[in-house]
């Protein structure tokens, strides 16, 4: 898989622009699923990284599964996706410089205040690589998106 860097991020040579994952149907690819038979395609993601950009993405994926134990987890947008009740919850992706981390606009209103210091869009927020991850923060945002989806869930 060939790898490039454009405007400051490195990519694959397909796929989404900004994210860092495998080319889905390149000979290249077919290979390499050969060679992992039985890892699911969120661990195939983690895989295409760095160790200890895997370290950081294993972290927040097993966060999520421990206080979300229902969620659907799946692959959406080229990224690991979580889902309850068939609604989004959260979503995360790993960058050349950033974990980005997307809990829908309400997750990130809630938390508005300890999510300043980051870069943000709505919805979304970038937890720089040279810094410490706030795995505590990530946990609290989790558990707010599926006591909010309950609630939804019920109406």
């Amino acid at each position: 898989m060939k790898k490039k860097i454009k405007n400051n991020k490195l990519t694959s040579s397909e796929g989404h622009p900004d994210q860092q994952h495998g080319n889905k149907g390149t000979a290249e690819n077919e290979r390499f699923e050969e060679g992992v038979k039985g890892l699911d395609e969120i661990e195939e993601y983690i895989l295409n990284f760095p160790g200890e950009v895997q370290e950081i993405l294993r972290k927040i994926r097993k966060l999520i599964k421990d206080n979300a134990p229902g969620a659907q987890e799946t692959m959406a947008y080229g990224m690991p996706a979580y889902k309850t009740n068939r609604r989004p919850l959260v979503y995360f992706a790993a960058f050349k410089n950033h974990i980005g981390f997307y809990a829908t606009p309400s997750g990130h209103s809630e938390f508005k205040a300890e999510l300043s210091k980051y870069k943000q869009g709505k919805g979304s927020v970038q937890f720089p690589l040279d810094k410490p991850i706030p795995y505590e923060l990530i946990e609290r945002i989790v558990i707010f998106r599926v006591e909010e989806s309950k609630i939804k869930k019920k109406k």
